[in-house]
């Protein structure tokens, strides 16, 4: 065990860094002002579910279309697929759209969002196709929800998809 020394200005203390009254380099130019993150969700195929998700999670539906960005400016992409085979291939050809480098300029991929195409558990291929994908991008699955499928999209986002509502929470506010 240290036995702390006092000195005649107090205790000995250690500091990591600066000390002075230099300001932080960043303080000169003035106060830091953060954009809210625009989200697009990209479907990777038809029915893929990106305007509901729009809807319930905030952000803007792309379709199957890439979003435009200006010069200067960037779109953190969700790319959404199904859970079923079919879903799953099409996401992971879209993931190597952006592995190649070949998706339009300004689009930054934050993340995979698989829909639940039924209810229940995923039989194991796809469930494994799941584990495949998760091992390269962050997946978000959003569980089936019987209220949307009869257009009630007034519930908010399911209590099981918390992460990626805190993601997209900027995209709500913006």
């Amino acid at each position: 065990m240290g036995i702390a020394r006092q000195g005649p200005e107090g205790p000995e203390i250690w500091i990591r860094g600066p000390v002075g009254e230099e300001s932080p380099p960043w303080a000169a130019h003035g106060p830091v002002l953060a954009r809210a993150r625009r989200f697009a969700w990209v479907a990777t195929h038809g029915g893929a579910g990106t305007s509901t998700l729009a809807t319930v999670f905030g952000g803007v539906d792309a379709g199957r279309d890439w979003p435009r960005s200006e010069p200067g400016t960037s779109w953190s992409v969700l790319l959404v697929g199904r859970t079923h085979a079919a879903g799953l291939d099409a996401v992971s050809y879209t993931l190597d759209i952006f592995r190649r480098g070949e998706a339009p300029p300004g689009l930054d991929l934050e993340a995979v969002v698989l829909v639940a195409d039924a209810p229940g558990r995923l039989p194991r291929p796809l469930a494994q196709g799941v584990k495949a994908l998760s091992s390269v991008v962050d997946v978000h699955e959003v569980p089936w929800v019987p209220a949307w499928r009869i257009g009630d999209l007034g519930s908010g986002p399911p209590r099981e998809s918390a992460a990626l509502a805190r993601l997209t929470a900027s995209a709500r506010r913006a």
